[in-house]
């Protein structure tokens, strides 16, 4: 028997973006990249191009978002479950990927960055100018995809299953929310907050960051199959 639920809430949303917004990739990008203003240009340079390097993420992962909207869109529905299914099982598959970090961190298989990547991003944070900033925002929202775009997924396979004007202004805070860390980052640098100090947080953090992201995948890839399967039906 079917379960009617209207979904997806804006406290799943509100839940989801919060959690996925806590990941070691966008955060450990601005940190580099708040070190290297730091050490070359004025704090309020720091908080322009901080802040393009922020917007630059959100129009790119907003973007993303409405693309995949469309492209599921014009998927029939018979299709369109079997991938929430195989979407689904990736996405639990990722979270017990994530859990396994909290035990084991760095050791086997992992959602995070390439070292290639990594050292890309790297090469790229030291060009500091307006069109650098801009790609390197787009760039890393691009490449750290595969490390936390499981939630983002899951909300946005939820989300195309009715996509009308409530669905976009949640698709619009989903965002909002996921850069928000960042936002408070940026904040805390310019008026003053050590980096060293943000550094040691996020060491200390990142295997529960690990946790958080892997429950919450695994809740998701669940609720995406109950939804393919008809057993939970969209109000």
């Amino acid at each position: 028997m079917a379960v009617e639920a209207n979904l997806p809430t804006i406290g799943l949303v509100t839940v989801t973006g919060l959690i996925d917004s806590i990941n070691p990739c966008a955060i450990g990008v601005l940190i580099l990249l708040c070190s290297v203003f730091l050490s070359m240009r004025s704090r309020r340079d720091l908080l322009i191009y901080g802040s393009i390097y922020i917007l630059a993420i959100y129009v790119t992962y907003i973007s993303a978002g409405l693309g995949l909207i469309y492209f599921l869109n014009t998927i029939p529905i018979a299709i369109s479950e079997y991938i929430s299914i195989a979407v689904g099982t990736i996405i639990i598959v990722g979270g017990l990927i994530e859990i396994k970090d909290y035990f084991w961190y760095g050791q086997g298989i992992s959602l995070a960055i390439s070292p290639d990547r990594a050292k890309q991003i790297h090469e790229m944070t030291r060009k500091v100018t307006l069109p650098g900033v801009i790609l390197l925002g787009a760039f890393v929202a691009a490449v750290e995809l595969p490390c936390t775009g499981g939630p983002y997924l899951a909300i946005l396979l939820v989300l195309s299953q009715n996509f009308d004007m409530t669905a976009a202004i949640m698709l619009i805070w989903y965002n909002i929310l996921f850069i928000s860390p960042l936002v408070v980052i940026l904040g805390l640098v310019y008026t003053g907050t050590k980096l060293q100090a943000i550094k040691k947080w996020k060491m200390r953090n990142r295997t529960t960051m690990r946790l958080g992201i892997g429950v919450l995948l695994i809740f998701l890839g669940w609720l995406l199959i109950l939804i393919a399967n008809g057993t939970i039906n969209l109000a």
